[in-house]
């Protein structure tokens, strides 16, 4: 009787364990997006139309924060533009980076009334990335990431127009983003930003 119950005890277990869903951890499910998020964000920052004009360091802004004005240009601007980051600088300044409906990326800087202003230097060419393979990586950034973030995985990696790489890595606490120029130089390391993900044309 004993052995019959032990034995209807582990089948009930097993049982109850094939119903569970399969645990998932948020950092398996970090997809190219996320790489495409972060190059937009490094990409405004490092702009030099927002170092010349912005000032300090810019502070995201979620979708539903961004000015009406802004809003409105995007809009009537750019039908069909996807917002891929927007930050403001401490005197009001707001730095928008696009995704256009035929996939070009533009940045756009405005003044704290909402007011477009010019577009950003070279965000084109740092903020549309083509993924890249982690076999096809440059021998230098699989170096630096192996000996520095051991227990990391490549998720994802990109590359931009001007050579940059942008590699999203897994580790125990959650994704990041490293940097590296063309040639595998490290520089630096970002988070990736708020997804926007919103279409601001029609």
């Amino acid at each position: 009787m004993k052995k019959s119950l032990l034995i209807l005890a582990a089948f009930l277990g097993l049982f109850m364990m094939s119903c569970q869903p399969d645990a998932v951890s948020p950092l398996d499910e970090t997809a190219f997006e996320d790489v495409l998020f972060s190059a937009a964000r490094y990409s405004a920052e490092a702009d030099s139309t927002t170092k010349s004009t912005c000032k300090g360091k810019l502070t995201e802004l979620a979708a539903a924060d961004i000015p009406a004005a802004i809003t409105t240009y995007i809009t009537t601007t750019y039908a069909g533009a996807t917002v891929k980051f927007a930050g403001t600088d401490a005197a009001g300044n707001v730095v928008v980076g696009l995704t256009l409906a035929d996939g070009t990326a533009k940045g756009l800087l405005f003044d704290n009334t909402g007011s477009f202003q010019k577009e950003l230097a070279r965000y084109k060419q740092h903020a549309k990335l083509t993924e890249v393979a982690t076999a096809d990586l440059p021998a230098a950034i699989t170096a630096y990431v192996t000996a520095n973030y051991s227990a990391a995985t490549i998720k994802h990696a990109g590359t931009n127009e001007a050579g940059q790489f942008f590699v999203m890595l897994s580790t125990d606490m959650k994704p990041i983003v490293l940097v590296f120029e063309a040639d595998g130089t490290f520089v630096q390391q970002i988070e990736a930003p708020k997804k926007h993900g919103r279409k601001k044309g029609r």
